[in-house]
């Protein structure tokens, strides 16, 4: 089932999420759901704060990036209760959108490699060094579990450039092709 998307604005986008208990009612499901609202929204990545429910579980696949990021092909991952303790190499940036944000790109300054731990869809733990734009998007999903969006690393001339569309997103006047909840509508 295709979950409707939580824009900009919506207070659950801002809270720390909580881990994911292992009895977890319907684990599956939801992570069925995820996925499906992510592809048919065109994303690579989706955390599940960004369909309302404040929770620590991010999807993830990279295959549509593959071509421009050959790291990308193949990289589908489901992580659940996610840390990233370790962020290294050098710092990249690059542009990066939201499903939560729709209209809006920005360029964001991330580090090229992180070290995540992680329950995978089985709930075993995992421990995993990420490269490249993987690991652009692993953090850009991660950020959504820390009550973050992409936009809390740009500039603060940039985001007053950027303030009209922020505001029209809240106001519910966003234009996106995928179910989505605004605060104004």
């Amino acid at each position: 089932m295709t979950l409707p998307v939580y824009l900009y604005g919506q207070p659950v986008l801002r809270k720390v999420a909580e881990n994911i208990e292992k009895e977890y009612p319907e684990l599956n499901e939801l992570i069925a759901n995820m996925f499906e609202t992510m592809y048919r929204s065109d994303g690579v990545g989706l955390a599940a704060p960004q369909v309302g429910l404040s929770k620590r579980i991010i999807v993830i696949d990279g295959e549509p990036m593959a071509e421009d990021f050959p790291e990308c092909k193949g990289f589908k991952r489901v992580l659940i209760n996610a840390q990233i303790i370790e962020r290294t190499g050098e710092e990249v940036a690059l542009e990066e959108g939201c499903l939560s944000l729709p209209g809006i790109h920005e360029k964001v300054s991330r580090p090229t490699v992180v070290r995540i731990k992680y329950l995978d869809a089985n709930l075993d733990e995992k421990e995993e060094v990420v490269e490249g734009f993987n690991a652009r998007i692993v953090q850009h999903e991660y950020d959504h579990l820390e009550g973050k969006m992409f936009i809390d690393h740009i500039s603060p001339i940039r985001k007053q450039l950027i303030k009209s569309k922020l505001n029209n997103i809240i106001k519910g006047n966003a234009r996106c092709s995928y179910r989505a909840i605004a605060v104004g509508k």
